[in-house]
């Protein structure tokens, strides 16, 4: 069960990949359509504020097809074959299942207690859905109903009609299957999720007044369930879900940026809900402390190979908001570390919002400067002020309490290892010599098909895996037999920072480049 948890999770990362890049764009373009950070220039109805306007609109696609967006990025993640295909079926039988719920509450709205007459959006619980009127049951049901398809995908696809219906076999069967399941699961929806409506907005009030408590337990949560990948279930909601706000703290920051901009009102009076989308500061203001602390403990013949190790998955931690190379470097070594991290990264997330500090800080600090600091600067400098300054304090509180803990218990982080020989488990030569030809790699790709070989190898070889599957930074895999999987050291071998081992589950913390690896390892399969 934990590894298909770990798996989903891992599949709700394909369209939050997209999220950045768009939520930077629409944050570049209201910098630029606002006159006190452009001049005049940028006043409405000039040419300037009308072409930046339609980058805009270009830029909120992500955002404005989220529930699609899901639908489509879970069957590519999750389906066991056929993956493509699996999009396909997903995107139809959604469609198909809005349809349903929108005639229903349409002609039977007093049954349910809806009023279809009702402007889609607001309060109204209804939303435009790939222009379809329906209830907006956000990204949970676009979950919901992408997990269905995909477990309708995997039992039917590949089932055998007889050839005179050999034209509805594959997609056309999950297809036609899906079409009947959705029936009652669009009137069982109709039925429950009006209420469920009211049920999340009363947690949102409770959770926006539960004030630095929330946001410290939030954030402790979101950190802490990293290593096992189910922390997606912790932010999703929140930043990308009616949590604490319709449609997600992230869609809801962007869409009144330019009024925040433009107000000198305190932003916690305005926005209280951004108290829970803080997690991004642990990202740029803990890395470079708990990565000086290891440079500075480490041993002096080794601190030039622990610099090569730190600069690369520090700057992407701080820049990209991707720790956990940098986290897995130290996660199985001295895991007590990786809770003291939790615990401190909660309490600097709960300190800022305390002194007045939200926003959507969930990224790194390109993130952060592009949707926060520069829009916000001219009014709101004050608070940009006291998070740099809590945040340079953590940084220092990180580096002192962990460089302590290090020193006094001893810990192995990277540069303190006991000396010793590189164990060499097998031969990669020729083991490349053997399984890499036909896989038609160039010379960029020689360096992942070098890792896949090693991890491959590790695994006990292609006759001893049973899934493949990546999220962020992991390649995810599930073995036929775990006790031909070889120590930690063989898979670090191949540049990994470390391995979660779950029974026949496991997961290699490769780094940002897994895809690629995944890519090879796949090949030679």
């Amino acid at each position: 069960m934990m590894e298909k948890v770990q798996r989903f999770g891992g599949a709700m990362f394909t369209p939050v990949l997209l999220f950045s890049f768009s939520g930077i764009m629409v944050a570049l373009c209201i910098i630029c359509k606002n006159p006190l950070l452009v001049g005049s220039i940028a006043t409405e109805g000039t040419t300037w504020f009308n072409i930046w306007s339609i980058i805009e609109d270009g830029a909120w696609t992500v955002f404005n097809q989220m529930e699609l967006l899901f639908v489509i990025g879970l069957a590519i993640g999750l389906a066991k074959k056929a993956n493509a295909r699996a999009a396909m079926e997903a995107f139809v039988i959604y469609t198909t299942f809005n349809y349903f719920v929108s005639g229903m509450i349409k002609y039977f709205g007093s049954f349910f207690n809806v009023d279809f007459a009702l402007e889609a959006g607001g309060n109204s619980g209804l939303k435009l859905i790939g222009g379809i009127k329906t209830l907006d049951t956000g990204i949970v049901g676009a979950i919901i109903i992408s997990a269905i398809v995909v477990y309708i995908h995997d039992r039917f696809f590949d089932t055998k009609l007889p050839d005179f219906l050999g034209v509805f076999q594959g997609s056309s069967l999950v297809v036609i299957i899906g079409f009947f399941v959705m029936l009652p699961i669009a009137f069982i929806t109709a039925v429950i999720w009006p209420k469920l409506q009211l049920g999340i907005a009363s947690m949102q009030g409770f959770l926006a007044a539960s004030g630095v408590f929330g946001v410290w337990l939030y954030t402790f949560l979101e950190r802490i369930l990293i290593p096992t990948g189910l922390h997606h279930f912790i932010y999703t909601p929140f930043v990308f879900g009616p949590a604490v706000v319709e449609e997600g703290i992230t869609k809801y920051w962007m869409a009144h940026l330019n009024e925040f901009a433009q107000t000198k009102e305190p932003l916690k009076k305005l926005f209280p809900e951004g108290g829970f989308a803080l997690h991004g500061n642990s990202k740029i203001f803990a890395s470079p402390g708990i990565a000086a602390a290891f440079y500075f403990t480490a041993k002096p013949e080794n601190k030039k190979k622990v610099l090569a190790i730190l600069i690369p998955t520090t700057l992407t931690a701080v820049l990209a908001g991707i720790t956990e190379p940098l986290e897995f470097t130290f996660l199985f070594i001295a895991p007590v570390l990786f809770l003291v991290h939790a615990l401190l990264a909660a309490t600097m997330s709960a300190t800022m919002f305390a002194f007045g500090v939200v926003g959507d800080m969930g990224g790194g600090f390109i993130d952060l400067l592009a949707k926060n600091w520069i829009p916000l600067f001219t009014n709101h400098k004050g608070m940009i002020f006291t998070q740099l300054i809590i945040g340079l304090a953590f940084t220092l509180i990180y580096f002192v309490v962990f460089r302590f803990l290090i020193l006094k218990f001893n810990f192995e982080t990277p540069g303190r290892e006991p000396d010793s020989q590189d164990i060499k488990l097998y031969s990669k030569k020729d083991f490349k010599e053997k399984q890499a030809k036909g896989t038609g790699a160039t010379d960029t790709q020689s360096q992942y098909l070098d890792r896949a070989i090693i991890f491959l190898e590790a695994f006990g070889g292609s006759e001893n895996i049973a899934k493949v599957n990546n999220c962020a930074t992991r390649l995810r895999i599930t073995v036929k037999d775990e006790g031909l999987v070889q120590p930690d050291a063989a898979f670090k071998a191949g540049g990994a920072h470390g391995v979660v081992r779950n029974g026949t589950a496991f997961q290699v913390i490769v780094g940002l480049d897994v895809p690629q690896v995944r890519e090879q390892f796949e090949k030679i399969l």
